[in-house]
């Protein structure tokens, strides 16, 4: 019998209430079923004989080297799953030679979070994440933090003007963290309790006027997170994006939404390469990042394997969750026939006729 891997082994000891938030979406969790099974939809047709005897599989995005295509998109609360929380994980993210994407519900403030993983490489890179709040100075202020502990692009999520129903934390009646855990970001805003964390708001009237206040008032690159519909990727790029973020929330916003990579391509389509376009949601091995890099995206963002392996091993789990998702894109991209991963094209993606039946071991 095969050890069990990094998922099985979270499920097993995380508390039921912890590993359903992290495992859960919204609804009837449809969106977050599809994620995957949009993968499985597809397959590769390699190409042969290309003559390329070594494999270079990292890429640039926005001013960043990335040592392959995935980057850690960002997800909350890491201390649930291990003591150290986003501090493990940005140290195993930083040994990796990628990026890691914090944001406003990290268990672990961003500039701890910058701090760990520059100890382990002074040139990690780190991107915030953040929701535009219904106060400007806040989401100014987040930004600026950001900013002053060295993050090197602003993740603006955009699909959540108010939060998703999401059904295994309301029947297991989990609303609140615990106690001695707490959104660390959101402690000391204006406006706030100055040693308390303001919650986490979400605004139904944000409108591209915020990300255009957020443009002027702050200096880094802003990567528009949760675009699914091709007109909302032109706005975003006219209004001055510096890169796309395709994603459905993990299936954890509209259960009604299209698994991203469905809507890939008609984004990637719309922005015709005049930004980098990205993906997130469903990435559970090497080839899906393969299929997603031919249908349009520069890298794929990963969360819920990260978390498992955080759960499982901690700051290793994490080491080897990456390790195996590059090690399996490396050997897909040689079986296709690249040598980088700007090889793989559109035509390479065909069909697959019979689903998918297993899962991948992360």
């Amino acid at each position: 019998m095969e050890p069990a891997g990094p998922h099985d082994r979270a499920r097993g000891l995380l508390p039921p209430a912890y590993y359903d938030f992290y495992a859960g979406g919204a609804g009837e969790e449809r969106a977050l079923t599809e994620n995957e099974r949009a993968f499985d939809r597809l397959a590769l047709l390699p190409r042969v004989l290309r003559g390329a005897a070594t494999r270079d599989t990292s890429v640039a995005l926005l001013g960043d080297r990335l040592s392959f295509p995935v980057f850690v998109s960002p997800t909350a609360f890491h201390r649930l799953a291990h003591p150290e929380g986003e501090l493990a994980t940005a140290r195993a993210v930083a040994a990796a030679g990628t990026v890691l994407t914090t944001g406003v519900a990290a268990t672990c403030a961003v500039a701890e979070v910058a701090a760990a993983a520059r100890k382990t490489d002074p040139g990690a890179a780190l991107w915030f994440q953040l929701y535009l709040q219904p106060e400007h100075r806040v989401t100014a202020e987040l930004a600026h933090r950001a900013e002053h502990a060295g993050c090197s692009a602003l993740v603006v999520t955009v699909d959540s003007p108010v939060f998703g129903r999401h059904t295994r934390d309301l029947r297991n009646g989990f609303t609140d963290l615990p106690p001695g855990y707490a959104a660390q970001n959101m402690r000391g805003l204006p406006g706030g309790p100055p040693d308390e964390p303001r919650p986490i708001a979400m605004s139904p009237a944000q409108s591209w006027d915020d990300v255009r206040r957020l443009r002027d008032s702050s200096g880094l690159p802003l990567v528009l997170k949760g675009i699914l519909h091709p007109e909302d990727a032109r706005t975003a790029v006219a209004e001055g994006a510096d890169a796309i973020l395709v994603s459905n929330h993990g299936g954890r916003q509209l259960d009604a939404a299209p698994a991203a990579l469905d809507a890939l391509p008609a984004v990637a389509a719309a922005v015709a390469g005049r930004v980098p376009v990205l993906l997130d949601g469903g990435v559970r091995r090497g080839s899906d990042v393969a299929v997603a890099l031919a249908l349009g995206a520069t890298a794929v963002g990963v969360g819920r394997p990260v978390l498992w392996g955080l759960a499982a091993d901690g700051e290793d789990g994490v080491r080897d969750v990456l390790a195996r998702l590059r090690d399996d894109f490396d050997h897909t991209l040689a079986l296709c026939g690249g040598a980088s991963p700007g090889d793989l094209t559109r035509d390479q993606v065909v069909p697959r006729r019979a689903p998918l039946t297993g899962a991948a071991p992360w």
